[in-house]
């Protein structure tokens, strides 16, 4: 009689595995594959934190169970996925003087003078998130208007897109900046008469007077990283993209994975080529920390943000005629970093706004795409104005569209003045992108926008902001679906970061990392969606956020 191998024979005798625990009595939301809702009553989850089996209605419960959690009712669906985020930028901002709430000029010169007053032993004032925009300033802020605020201490605060930097006399002075200092490729300093320094850097010209900033502490790298994390559960946020993470930076999530307070997934894209040869060698780390954590990819950056003039664009700007942004990178030197990442096995993803920055990717991508066989994904980052002559060029090799439906509500009237009415046919056009055979993973490009899923949700089947305007929504025919929104905020997301098999969804395998809201997001209208508030957040089954 032939005999079964131990392990096989024991395979057959063992009875079958029962699943850990029981989150019951839910209105159970999630997609499938085809993007299809999946509505369940029950999730049960194996000892490992994985979902086994999605529950109906009526149908039986183990009788054996290590726990089993009744939900009365609450609406359950798959945590939520921001696919382009900064970690720590965003836990430092919510540390540091916060000025993304201002509305005025005077408004940001009040609460500075009160942050400088109550943090006397700060020697630099260190902060961000000003829009001059939305002061309605016209211009840029000066360093004299600064100093009006606090003379005698320097201060060094970013703008809301993290491209533009704005500096008080005593910064200028620090950094040894001059009217005889000069623009650095790829940046400008802001001039006011007699070439003086005006008091705003933009893109590589913030390096001058970022250099001599004291650099933070690794324990206070740790903390922002730790106060990041609860911004993010707050918001039912379980994984997330962490895009151009430092050497410091991943060194702060190894410190945080090895004692067990790494809670959010963590998709890291390493801070240029070199960066991610120190991080992982010869290629992508493997998943850390039961898949919490993974660097598997790069980011370069092609040019600068729309807000500060930096975007890379074909045609000057219609609101300023002399300026046309700047390109980061010849197209010699993009292709080069490009191929040298994707020979280790790292996924590219390139920072993009203006329509020649994101023709010169698309360009690297036509030239190198069919060099590299397999699975590539490409990614083009933010993807906001594309000539419409381009826009089929996305689908030809797969291209991920990463990009942030707030983006589109926050910049509309910028974007208009920036680039005119007759410049807007591919501006934000997430819909082409589908239609064009892209692949859309939606996020908030925090601390930029806040970390809000169901803003940005609402956002991209509207294309109206909070308040409902414009009427019938900005250039409407770039909406998409209520399903497919959700879609590129979970498993869109996921598969932009090759993690589509671990989870973004909710199915037998992958790992039981879900949410409980106080509504129905797609019975929601878009200002109650908006409104929806996130109970409690679960990664692998575990509980790991409960709203106060």
């Amino acid at each position: 009689m032939h005999k079964l191998p131990f392990a096989a024979a024991a395979l057959l005798l063992s009875p079958p595995a029962l699943a850990d625990g029981l989150v019951d009595n839910v209105t159970g939301l999630t997609l499938n594959e085809k993007g299809e809702v999946v509505r369940f009553t029950g999730l049960l989850v194996t000892p490992e934190g994985k979902v086994a089996r999605l529950m109906k209605a009526g149908e039986k419960r183990p009788d054996k169970l290590d726990w089993r959690a009744d939900m009365k009712g609450r609406v359950l669906m798959p945590g939520m996925i921001d696919a382009h985020g900064h970690v720590t930028e965003l836990g430092f901002r919510s540390i540091e003087l916060d000025l993304s709430d201002t509305r005025t000029l005077a408004e940001a010169q009040a609460k500075i003078t009160a942050y400088a007053r109550a943090n006397p032993d700060k020697r630099w004032i260190i902060g961000g998130g000003w829009n001059q925009e939305f002061w309605g300033l016209g211009r840029f802020p000066t360093a004299a208007e600064l100093d009006a605020a606090i003379v005698d201490r320097p201060v060094w605060l970013a703008r809301a897109d993290g491209h533009a930097a704005w500096g008080n006399t005593a910064a200028l002075r620090e950094a040894g900046i001059t009217s005889r200092t000069a623009s650095p490729a790829g940046g400008r300093i802001e001039k006011g008469p007699g070439g003086q320094p005006a008091g705003v850097f933009v893109d590589a010209a913030r390096d001058l007077v970022q250099r001599v900033i004291p650099a933070p502490l690794a324990k206070d790298r740790d903390a922002a990283i730790l106060k990041a994390q609860d911004t993010l559960l707050s918001y039912g946020v379980t994984a997330t993209s962490d895009m151009g993470t430092s050497l410091d930076e991943w060194l702060s999530y190894r410190r945080l994975g090895d004692l067990r307070l790494l809670r959010v997934r963590i998709l890291s894209y390493a801070m240029g080529v070199d960066t991610a040869v120190q991080i992982g060698g010869s290629g992508p780390t493997p998943w850390l920390y039961n898949d919490r954590l993974r660097m598997g990819g790069v980011k370069l950056y092609a040019d600068g943000a729309l807000g500060s003039r930096g975007a890379w664009l074909k045609r000057p700007y219609a609101d300023a005629p002399g300026q046309t942004g700047a390109g980061f990178m010849t197209d010699d030197v993009i292709r080069n970093l490009m191929v040298r990442a994707s020979m280790d096995g790292y996924q590219v993803a390139v920072h993009a706004i203006g329509d020649r920055a994101n023709a010169q990717v698309l360009d690297a991508i036509d030239e190198i795409g069919d060099t590299f066989k397999g699975d590539r994904r490409w990614r083009i980052e933010h993807a906001q104005i594309i000539d419409p002559v381009d826009l089929p060029r996305f689908g030809q090799h797969g291209v991920i569209a990463s990009m942030q439906p707030t983006h589109e509500t926050s910049d509309r009237v910028m974007a208009e003045a920036r680039l005119g009415p007759d410049r807007l046919a591919g501006a934000y056009a997430w819909n082409a992108m589908l239609r064009n055979g892209s692949k859309l993973a939606f996020g908030s490009d925090y601390p930029v926008e806040k970390p809000d899923p169901w803003a940005g949700w609402a956002a991209a089947f509207t294309r109206q902001d909070e308040n409902g305007q414009p009427f019938g929504g900005w250039r409407p025919e770039e909406r998409v679906t209520r399903e497919q929104a959700w879609w590129a905020f979970t498993g869109g997301a996921a598969y932009a970061g090759f993690a589509e098999d671990k989870f973004g969804r909710l199915a037998p395998g992958q790992h039981a990392d879900f949410i409980i809201v106080d509504r129905d997001p797609l019975l929601a209208s878009p200002t109650d969606l908006r409104a929806t508030k996130v109970q409690e957040t679960w990664i692998d089954g575990r509980k790991v956020y409960e709203r106060k």
